[in-house]
């Protein structure tokens, strides 16, 4: 998913019935939003430092950062939620930007289902 549509999506703490998932994209808040309509809830800033290599900068690889975040809301989302900056959809991620993800992601999805 995050090799074809550059972000990854997961449902929150309980899978589907909990009724809201998550858009991670690297380097960005993490997105909230409706799985029934796709209403767009909230976003969360959170970031994971590189403190591996100073002279490189802070910042993981794009790829590293994803994975940081799906590990944090697989292994506690409620303590990153509480910990998160959490702001209005539209805050630092185009509303619009993530409407046309989410229906890159119905479509790819769509695509598997066909193909699995």
């Amino acid at each position: 998913m995050y090799e074809e549509l550059g972000f990854i999506a997961v449902a929150g703490q309980r899978g589907a019935s909990s009724g809201y998932g998550y858009l991670i994209y690297p380097h960005r808040p993490i997105v909230a939003y409706d799985l029934v309509d796709e209403e767009l809830l909230s976003e969360y800033c959170v970031a994971f430092p590189d403190r591996s290599e100073p002279s490189l900068g802070e910042r993981l690889p794009d790829a590293d950062d994803v994975l940081a975040k799906w590990m944090s809301l697989h292994g506690g989302e409620r303590e990153l939620i509480a910990e998160a900056n959490m702001h209005v959809p539209g805050r630092q991620v185009d509303p619009a930007a993530v409407r046309r993800d989410l229906r890159r992601l119905r479509n790819w999805r769509a695509q598997r289902a066909v193909t699995a």
